[in-house]
């Protein structure tokens, strides 16, 4: 039967929406073209683990994913360069995991049994764009959680298309690169013309989540996807 994974542990139950997400504010998503989404984030420091300010980014970027109906989301995606992302993703076999991952990196594939997938994705910094990405069905993510303390996450099927995604984010890179130019293009179309409309039903989701109960992200999740 499928569980819940909170910080790469099962849980007995949780929430339709994480804890982090009531304490959060929205933030604004940046877009492909600005100059933070393109370039590597910086590391946490030491200094920075365990500090109010550091949970109150992680807090914010829990409620904007849940407002853009996504399943990820890294901080340069609200214009923070940190190394740090949040999740609440199904693997392939309907279990949800939910968290958030500093200075991340990932593992080494081992090729033993691996399968590249090559599946839709999508990006709430590209918005209202689809496009088909080969990724591993399989991934491993280290890094650590908010208070410094180390973290393994690991991936299956859906999920591990997040965990290397978001990764990817803070390397600097957006699905688009990892396209043919001729898919790019489409996707930058698909972009220009559905951009308005997903961001009407960001602002009615907003609307709903400040509602006074508690509500399940609806639609098709974006890899931050």
């Amino acid at each position: 039967m499928p569980g819940v994974f909170v910080q790469g542990k099962p849980v007995a139950s949780y929430p339709a929406t994480a804890p982090e997400a009531r304490r959060g504010a929205v933030r604004r998503i940046t877009e492909v073209g600005e100059d933070v989404l393109h370039r590597p984030c910086r590391e946490v420091t030491a200094a920075e683990f365990g500090s109010p300010d550091l949970a109150a980014l992680i807090d914010d970027m829990f409620l904007t994913m849940y407002v853009a109906d996504g399943c990820g989301l890294a901080a340069n995606q609200v214009g923070v360069d940190l190394r740090l992302f949040v999740f609440d993703c199904p693997d392939e076999d309907g279990n949800r995991h939910v968290g958030h991952i500093v200075n991340p990196v990932v593992d080494e594939p081992d090729t033993t049994g691996r399968r590249l997938l090559d599946e839709p994705e999508g990006c709430l910094s590209v918005p209202g764009a689809w496009r088909e990405v080969p990724r591993p069905d399989r991934a491993v993510v280290r890094g650590h959680d908010k208070d410094g303390t180390p973290l393994v996450l690991e991936g299956k099927g859906y999920f591990a298309r997040c965990l290397l995604h978001e990764t990817d984010h803070l390397y600097g890179q957006v699905y688009l690169d990892r396209l043919s130019k001729r898919d790019r293009k489409d996707a930058l179309r698909q972009m220009t013309d559905r951009r308005e409309e997903v961001f009407a039903q960001r602002a009615a989701k907003e609307a709903e989540l400040s509602a006074p109960q508690e509500v399940t992200p609806s639609g098709p999740p974006s890899t931050d996807r």
